[in-house]
């Protein structure tokens, strides 16, 4: 797997970002506005706030893929998150993460395996990836386990 800051991405605002510029530790998490996964936009908000000074930068990235649940425009999103969540930390324009028109970023988080050595397609909405300072993919876990959760807790500070 390569540098995982090194592939091009596209702000929600539509302006070029590099990863890079985040110099620390990546959560990278495949966001919805209308899933039923939806409020882990909090915690995902909480981990931004309590390791955003030592370095950790969590980045959504919105996905229409999984039974529409991202219907919105990049302004919609974007607004939603804001009054809704309260987020803070970046967002990605809206990406696909599976199929043919998998976005190069996925290509390569994908490859990465979770706890149970599974690697392949996003399962649904709110698969989180913990990215290390250097750009490689050290975690992932799947929809249903809350960004709070102690193991993505534990793995986060164990990469800051």
């Amino acid at each position: 797997m390569g540098n995982i800051k090194d592939i091009p991405v596209t702000s929600l605002d539509g302006s070029e970002v590099s990863l890079k510029d985040f110099g620390g530790p990546l959560l990278i998490v495949n966001v919805a506005s209308k899933c039923g996964l939806t409020p882990q936009y909090e915690g995902l908000e909480q981990l931004a706030k309590t390791y955003g000074d030592k370095g950790l930068t969590v980045v959504g990235v919105p996905c229409n893929q999984f039974m529409g649940q991202e219907p919105g425009t990049a302004e919609e999103i974007a607004t939603f998150c804001s009054t809704t969540y309260g987020v803070t930390f970046p967002l990605l324009e809206k990406t696909d993460v599976n199929g043919d028109a998998r976005h190069p970023l996925y290509a390569e988080l994908t490859q990465a395996t979770d706890a149970d050595g599974e690697a392949g397609d996003i399962q649904w909405n709110f698969e989180k990836f913990l990215v290390n300072a250097d750009g490689e993919v050290v975690n992932r876990f799947r929809p249903r386990t809350e960004p709070t959760d102690p193991t993505v807790v534990a793995a986060i500070e164990s990469v800051l």
